[in-house]
């Protein structure tokens, strides 16, 4: 038997000297097997040769049924491997879920007011985030973990180290980069199964309305006012819902601007811009790091249950969260009818 053995040992080294393929050298192998039982099958009993190779064929009969056995779990076990590999690297059909998407939402498809139905439109969602700062941040992570198919995102800035106090989609060793190719890294790595569309440009009025019109929802995290009147123009124009949040210091606020539905804008809530100094941004007067945090997990919620039908939204509401009291108050909204975007008949694009 020990003969037998060192045989196959020098043919798999001849072999491998050779560069033979795995299975070839397997084959030799098996072929020597072949060879010995054969003998055991045709020669007497006491040969000198059926005693080299072990004197009894019942000997290699056992060995070599547990080789197959272990040969074939191998193969099943490669085989399952290969199939779960495929499973999570094929992507699925428009409005259906791979085994791993249905593992990954599990915790949404077993909620009444989400379910199988409510997962599936966010599939097919398409959601546009203006700004990829502080509010954007979480609210972009939170957006793509939920599994919203299709995500914008606008911003023309770059990451700066200031901004990982409290920009959380960004990391240290992306400083300098474009804030939506960062962001949109940090959520494909999150959820490989969304589509992101960083778009590294400032909003304007050129581009306004060519950007926000294939989305569904609009999503204003950025802080100064004229993009926030540009945006909310550009959506009543549309009549695309807008979920607009604001932070300073200590203290948030968010909203669900949806004139079509009834809901004013945000031009009805904010008729002007303050005067300078008196709506400082963080740069000048500072935020508390987790705030950003805090608002914009209160958008990408809001979002979800905008797209889910689920509860009771802000639409006609505005929460104000004060961070260093730990207070949150909700007041009603009510649209004006002098307001010059979404009082008109034919609202315009003011820039």
């Amino acid at each position: 038997m020990i003969l037998v053995f060192a045989i196959a040992a020098v043919l798999w080294w001849i072999g491998m000297a050779m560069g033979a393929p795995h299975r070839a050298r397997w084959t030799m192998i098996g072929i020597l097997m072949a060879a010995v039982m054969l003998g055991h099958l045709i020669l007497p009993d006491g040969h000198p040769l059926r005693q080299a190779t072990g004197g009894d064929l019942r000997l290699w009969l056992l060995i070599f049924g547990f080789a197959a056995l272990a040969t074939g779990y191998r193969f099943v076990l490669l085989r399952l491997r290969e199939r779960a590999h495929q499973a999570e690297a094929a992507p699925p059909q428009a409005g259906t879920f791979s085994e791993t998407e249905l593992h990954r939402y599990a915790r949404h498809m077993i909620m009444r007011e989400i379910g199988g139905v409510g997962q599936k439109r966010l599939k097919e969602a398409k959601v546009l985030v203006v700004g990829a700062g502080g509010l954007g941040s979480p609210a972009l992570l939170y957006l793509a973990a939920a599994g919203v198919g299709s995500i914008g995102v606008i911003d023309d800035d770059v990451v700066d180290g200031t901004n990982l106090q409290r920009q959380v989609i960004h990391t240290d060793d992306r400083i300098g980069t474009a804030k939506v190719l960062s962001a949109a890294k940090a959520m494909t790595d999150l959820n490989p199964f969304i589509k992101v569309f960083p778009i590294q440009s400032k909003l304007t009025r050129e581009n306004a309305e060519s950007t926000i019109a294939p989305y569904d929802l609009v999503l204003d995290g950025t802080d100064n006012f004229e993009t926030r009147y540009l945006v909310n123009a550009t959506c009543v124009a549309l009549k695309k819902p807008l979920i607009s949040a604001a932070i300073t210091q200590w203290e948030g606020q968010i909203s669900l601007y949806d004139p079509a539905h009834g809901a004013p804008c945000y031009q009805c809530v904010f008729p002007e811009a303050p005067a300078p100094g008196l709506a400082p941004s963080c740069a000048v007067a500072g935020v508390a790091g987790p705030l950003p945090g805090v608002v914009g997990s209160m958008m990408a919620l809001e979002a979800v249950k905008a797209i889910v039908g689920a509860g009771e939204g802000l639409r006609g509401r505005m929460m104000i969260y004060d961070g260093l009291y730990a207070e949150t108050r909700v007041m009603k909204l009510s649209r004006r009818a002098d307001c010059p975007i979404c009082g008109l008949d034919h609202p315009r694009i003011e820039g």
